[in-house]
């Protein structure tokens, strides 16, 4: 074969194993994308699966939101009831303005008691005068909270105590003395003394100023 033959030979057969491997690669190239599109494309199909899989069904949703219509209900009657003034009590309005608030978040009630309402200063008895909204706050835990979990808190102002510090070590021991007095007149009066607790918090916690400082705080644990 003469040698221009055999160049031209040689240059085509380069040609065609370089064309070759060209769409080799190509090829392979095509294949990779495609790969990751697919891979893509499942894992965008299994997020859409996990989203359905989570979301409740209409029947649970129906059934999630007349258990809230239900606790916010109940959560504004005992708010109403707690305003209304009490038997034998109408003339006292030391007794109005009772606070009663839910946080969703921690799942508790709370009924704020101020000091000067349930004691007089420096003293754990409760006031005749108070009864009848202990009396509402009991008979709102047995119909509505029954075997829920309640604490219940004492609070002091920061003030050393002078006039009855024969009767009390400091202001911890008075916040637990009258938190104890709260605690007996509730289950003296239906509510099961197993899920109540009572805790002694002094002049921890301090509200904006020192009448709001002194309070007790029935926790109801609606969860």
């Amino acid at each position: 074969m003469k040698p221009a033959r055999i160049a031209i030979t040689f240059f085509l057969s380069a040609f065609a194993i370089a064309t070759g491997l060209g769409c080799v690669n190509k090829v392979h190239d095509e294949n990779i994308a495609l790969h990751d599109q697919n891979r893509e494309l499942q894992t965008q199909l299994s997020d859409r699966d996990d989203k359905l899989k989570s979301a409740p069904d209409p029947t649970q949703l129906s059934a999630m939101q007349r258990d809230i219509a239900e606790r916010d209900a109940k959560i504004r009657e005992l708010q109403t009831n707690l305003n209304r003034p009490s038997a034998g009590g109408a003339s006292d309005p030391s007794l109005g303005g009772i606070e009663a608030t839910y946080d969703a978040k921690a799942g508790t009630l709370t009924v704020n008691l101020p000091g000067d309402v349930l004691f007089d200063a420096g003293k754990a008895q409760l006031k005749s005068t108070a009864l009848g909204t202990l009396d509402k706050i009991a008979s709102a835990i047995k119909k509505d909270y029954a075997g829920k979990v309640i604490k219940v808190d004492g609070y002091t102002d920061s003030d050393p105590i002078t006039k009855t510090r024969d009767q009390w070590d400091d202001n911890w021991d008075l916040s637990y003395g009258r938190a104890k007095s709260v605690m007996q007149y509730l289950t003296a009066h239906g509510v099961d003394s197993k899920v109540v607790s009572i805790v002694a918090n002094g002049s921890n916690k301090p509200k904006a100023s020192k009448p709001s400082s002194r309070r007790v705080e029935i926790v109801v644990l609606t969860k």
